[in-house]
Order: C-alpha cells, then structure tokens, then sequence
C-alpha cells in the first residue's frame, strides 16, 4: 500500500511514483483480462451447451463447437476429422478459415496431424508445421505454423480428430489452449451422439419401440451431459416445480435433489423478487432469458451473485411444458470487481493527491519561468546595447579600413610616381653619363651614385612577385597567411571560408608555383623565395 501522508517530492520522486501508479494499473488490467476471457470461455461453454439442446444437426453442432473454440483460443482456422464405423481413413467433414479448401482430405492413421492424433488416441501440439517431421508432403500445407489436434474418444473408440491451426509465424498454441479444446471435444462428441440418434431417429421413425429406446438413450445422454456441466442446472414444469436438478445445483446451493424435486425452490432473496418475476413473465411469452444476473440463496443462507439464463421447453403437442435454467455463480467476480472498483477510486485518490502536488509545483515552476523572463528581457536589452556597439565598431573599422586602404593606394601611387621619376628624369642621364667619357674617378663616383640612388628606391619595389606567378586576390590573401604559419582551419576561420575551400585555393597556388605532385613544403618554398 502507498504512503498516503502528504509530503514534498523531488522531479524524480515524482516519476517514480508515476511509474509505480502506472504497474499497479497494468497489474489491475491485467486482472480485468483474466476475468474476461474466463468469462468468455464459460459463456461460450454454455452457449454451446444451450445450441446442443436448439439444434438437431450434426453438421451445424460441429461447427458451432468449432467456431466457439477457434475463438476463445485467438484463431481463424480449424477442422474436424470424422471416422465412419468400418472405414479405414478419417475424411475432414469440417472446416473453417485455411480448412475450407481442405474438406474432403484422407488421412490413414499415423499420416499427418490427424492420423498422428489417430493412431496415438493423444493430443499432439506441433509448434511449426513446415518443420515438423510427419507432416503431410502436401506444399499447399506449408502456410501452417502452429498446430494443435485433439482425439474425439469415448469409451469404445476414435470418432476423429478436432484441430486448430496458425498461419501466423510469431502465434503458438499453448497447453491452456489443448484444455479448452479438449472441453470443446466432449461437446463435440455429444453433438455427434446427437446428431447420430436424430438420424437413428428419423430412420427408424415407424418403429415406436425402438423410437422410444433411442429417446431414452437421448434422455440419459442430455442428463450425463447435464450432470457433467460445471454450471448449476434446474429443470422446472410449467408449474413452476423442479423435476431435475444437476449435481453442479447441489454442491453450489447445498440443496439434496430430495430436498428440491417436485417442489418450488425457495431460494430468491425478497428483494430480487420483482426482476425474478418480470423474466419469468418475458419467458413465459417466449422470450429466452441470456446472462440475467441477480441473486441467490444457498441453504446455508449465503447469497450469491449469480447469471442466470432460461428457456422453455415443449411436448410432443408442442406445448410449453416447462423451462430449464441454467446458473453460474459469479460471486467470486462481482467481489473482484468491487476490490477493483475499490482499488480504482483508491488510486483516483492518489491521482488527485498527486495532481494537487503537481499543481503547487507548477505554480512554483511559473514563478521561476516569470523570472527567467525578466531575466532574458535583461539579456535582450543588453544584447540589443552590444549590437549597437558592434555595429558602430563595424562602422569604425570600416572607416579605419578606408583610410587604411587609402594609404596603401597613396603609398602605391607615391612609389609609382617616384620610381617613373627617377627612370624618366634621372636614369637616362645617369646612362648617358656613364657612357660618356669619364675618368676613373668619376666612373667610380657615378656607380656609387646609381648604387645609393638603387638603394633610396628600393622601398617602393613592391616584393608581391605573386602578379608574376598570376594569383587571384584570394589566392595572395592565404598565401600570405601560409607564409604566417596558420594552418588550414586557422585561415577558414580568418577567412570566414570552409576548410575544403582553402584546401582548392592553396592547390591552385602550388600548381601556379609549380610544386604540383612534389614533395616540398608550401610555406617553406614562399619564405625561400620571399614571395
């Protein structure tokens, strides 16, 4: 049971008891499908039970008892093999699902599913058919997966085989689904029985002696069939007396057949009287009565909760001559489903205990998300101050880029104009003077004058030999920076570039520099060559 005392829980905490909520759930549901399918196999038991009682032909008995089994056990496909006194093979007079286009098949015993069930009078699960060793050689079989098969057997003999089958990979019988086929199969040999005294019947119709043998063999058979139901069953006359009660009555009620038979049972608590009497009245009017649920008492005096359900019965002038009622005790799932109910109000409690705890934390958690606003309103405000200051830092550095570049373009036009100087003023007459007549002394004067006048150009000589190499701006630009030791993720990030894109520019400059396919180091080739 879970502390119900109120108390303040961590983020993780809270998930813990989350999850604890969610498997004492998955614990009741799955309490809630054991219920149900139990209750969908006994219904259907009695169902079937009740259509044996409706119906008269074999046929549709068969099916019936196929149809309800196939279900219950979560399967589309099933067949019934029957043996004929005298025959030497069992024929599939029934099918259903992948067993449809199967009726008519011959098996002798010991071939396939059914002459193995056959031949060892024992149920037989195979759990893949295409894999199991005595399987039919048949290729239109090999869609069969799972298969189960269940002997039809008396006392006497094989009357044939009742099977399920799977034609899904991953679904496997179980042994739980051998036990429902095996109920299946008891009334599966009742419908036959039946079916075979209503042949004998009609055959043999003219004979009154043997006619009335074969209804009293009917009658012991619907009794023993009666008197191995699991489900209390009470026969009453038109007036409302028991004439039969099964020993399933006896043991649930506590009541001795002695005590009952061809009295009225006083067994309906006076509160119930009044629904009691409006089925009795709905029957009487030809209604049948399905699953009524209501109650009862047993001669101890317990009270049981019970389903009830009713049919009335004719004489030979077809008159109603009574009705049988069949009763299921159900107490012990209506008390289930009171602790459910009980258990589930229980954990709505838990549920609101915890949403008003989730509640308070939420409202903490918005307190702290309304000051993280402020502080991210904060954050913008100051953010939109320091795009401001970047911007006019970007519109700085613009300008100092401007003017630095309008230096270079001075210091270029500068160079340019005094280096076109020199070569159109002074570097003709210089050559002129050399050529003419002088002595030693002034030759040597006039060299050591071009030399020093070489040397106070030299400055305005651009060293950017690139130009004679034919690189592209971008191409001098990650020269230079190969030449400053950064590497090529250094230079994509300088460059604002991808790495792959510096890899193409420093690849058109070594096959400008003619380096293509040698062996020799970029930035160490451009130191050399200072360029």
């Amino acid at each position: 049971m879970l502390d119900l005392k109120p108390e303040k829980l961590t983020y993780e905490e809270l998930e813990l008891r989350a999850g604890e909520l969610e498997r004492e759930i998955y614990k009741v549901k799955q309490a809630e499908e054991t219920l149900r399918r139990q209750n969908e196999y006994l219904t259907a038991l009695h169902e079937t039970s009740l259509g044996l009682i409706d119906h008269l032909d074999k046929e549709e008995l068969l099916e019936a008892v196929l149809q309800r089994a196939a279900m219950l056990t979560g399967t589309e496909h099933g067949y019934i093999y029957l043996l004929e006194p005298g025959d030497t093979e069992m024929q599939m007079q029934v099918g259903m699902g992948f067993f449809k286009s199967q009726l008519g098949r011959r098996v002798k015993p010991g071939e396939g599913m059914g002459g193995k069930v056959w031949e060892a009078e024992q149920p037989l699960l195979v759990a893949d058919y295409r894999c199991w060793d005595g399987r039919l050689s048949d290729k239109s079989l090999d869609d069969l997966h799972s298969v189960v098969g269940i002997p039809l057997k008396d006392r006497k003999r094989v009357h044939g085989v009742i099977g399920l089958a799977s034609v899904k990979p991953g679904r496997r019988f179980k042994e739980e689904d051998i036990a429902v086929l095996g109920r299946f199969a008891e009334l599966a040999l009742v419908a036959l029985d039946k079916g075979k005294l209503y042949a004998d019947v009609r055959w043999e119709l003219t004979e009154k002696k043997r006619t009335e043998a074969t209804l009293r063999e009917s009658e012991q058979r619907y009794r023993l069939m009666l008197e191995s139901s699991p489900d209390p069953i009470v026969l009453y006359n038109i007036q409302g007396k028991a004439t039969y009660v099964n020993p399933a009555f006896e043991q649930t009620f506590g009541f001795s057949s002695k005590d009952l038979l061809g009295k009225q049972i006083d067994f309906v608590p006076p509160e119930n009287w009044p629904e009691t009497k409006t089925a009795i009245e709905r029957m009487l009017s030809g209604q049948k009565i399905q699953l009524f649920e209501t109650r009862r008492i047993t001669k101890d005096g317990r009270v049981l909760d019970v389903q009830l359900s009713s049919t009335l019965y004719y004489d030979r002038n077809d008159q109603p001559a009574g009705n049988i009622v069949t009763l299921r005790d159900i107490s012990a799932q209506k008390e289930t489903e009171r602790e459910l109910r009980k258990y589930h109000d229980h954990l709505e409690d838990l549920v609101a205990e915890r949403t008003a705890e989730l509640a308070k934390i939420n409202a903490q958690l918005e307190q702290e998300v309304e000051e993280r606003k402020r502080a991210e309103e904060t954050l913008r405000k100051r953010e939109v101050e320091l795009k401001a200051q970047s911007h006019h830092l970007a519109e700085v550095n613009t300008a100092l880029k401007v003017l630095l570049k309008q230096r270079d373009d001075d210091k270029k036009e500068l160079g340019e104009n005094v280096l076109s100087n020199v070569r159109e003023l002074i570097s003709p007459y210089l050559e002129r003077l050399i050529k003419s007549r002088l002595n030693t002394n002034q030759k040597t004067l006039v060299s050591i004058l071009e030399s020093n006048l070489s040397n106070m150009i030299s400055p305005f000589i651009s060293k950017l030999s690139s130009k004679f190499y034919g690189l592209t701006p971008m191409e001098i630009r990650v020269a230079n920076l190969v030449k400053e030791g950064q590497t090529n993720k250094e230079i994509a990030e300088i460059l604002c570039l991808s790495k792959n894109t510096i890899m193409f520019h420093r690849y058109n400059i070594r096959c400008k520099l003619g380096l293509k396919n040698k062996k020799i180091n970029l930035r160490s080739h451009l130191l050399s060559k200072d360029i």
